[in-house]
């Protein structure tokens, strides 16, 4: 077992993990659920939006995240029988920007970054990014969109853009980089699969359901465990 002092980049998840997309997302869907009868509750609302999501990032893995997130919201609207203008779904796929950050996301990466170099690996695309990014408060050393990758986690190419990508910008070697992640399903299980330490970030402890992300399909594992970002950087602190 290695010890968190090992690494030398810690590659972040950022949707789940250092943003509570969970809030955002349920927010930005009001609309549609303020017109549903019966009104589904938020954790109802949030496993529908993932599944839909999933969805659509297996089959179109082309499109960018704010256009996939606007034909999740066509997609909710017909499963609940709802009609939805463009105009929502367009509102909903640019809500990225007003998705809230977890209190202790800004103070936790600027402790951890006088310790590793700092990566994101994200589902999202590169302009809607730019408003989580000012939300966090943080400039990393790299930000690697699935926009990039052309493909969306958890599919292995992803991983594998960034085991290419960190070696050619920070002579970096997969086994120096230290995934840290909320989503079991999007990034435990191909982080596993691609031979990588990994911290689980469980912000959802204590709550039932797997919220806006589908229960994992294949096994995973999971170096370290925290219930917040800010417990992480502590043990880090304490043990670098």
């Amino acid at each position: 077992m290695p010890n968190l002092s090992d690494f030398k980049i810690l590659t972040f998840d950022t949707y789940g993990t250092l943003i509570d997309w969970e809030s955002g997302i349920y927010n930005a869907l009001l609309p549609l659920i303020e017109r549903t009868d019966p009104a589904p509750d938020r954790n109802q609302a949030l496993e529908v939006f993932g599944e839909e999501e999933t969805h659509l990032e297996l089959t179109q893995p082309g499109l960018i995240y704010s256009s996939l997130l606007s034909e999740c919201y066509h997609a909710i609207a017909k499963r609940w029988n709802i009609e939805a203008t463009n105009y929502e779904a367009r509102i909903f796929g640019q809500s990225v920007k007003h998705w809230p950050a977890f209190p202790d996301s800004p103070a936790a990466l600027q402790k951890l970054r006088q310790h590793y170099l700092m990566a994101t690996l994200t589902n999202c695309d590169r302009i809607s990014y730019m408003g989580s990014n000012a939300r966090l408060e943080f400039e990393w050393d790299s930000i690697y969109t699935a926009q990039d990758a052309g493909s969306y986690k958890p599919a292995l190419r992803n991983f594998e853009f960034l085991f290419e990508r960190v070696r050619q910008d920070f002579g970096i070697l997969p086994q120096e980089i230290l995934h840290v992640a909320q989503s079991l399903t999007h990034d435990m299980v191909p982080a596993t699969k691609m031979g990588m330490n990994t911290v689980w970030i469980n912000r959802r402890h204590g709550q039932e359901g797997f919220g806006a992300t589908i229960p994992p399909k294949e096994p995973y594992n999971i170096d370290w465990e925290f219930p917040s970002m800010k417990d992480f950087a502590e043990a880090v602190e304490n043990k670098v």
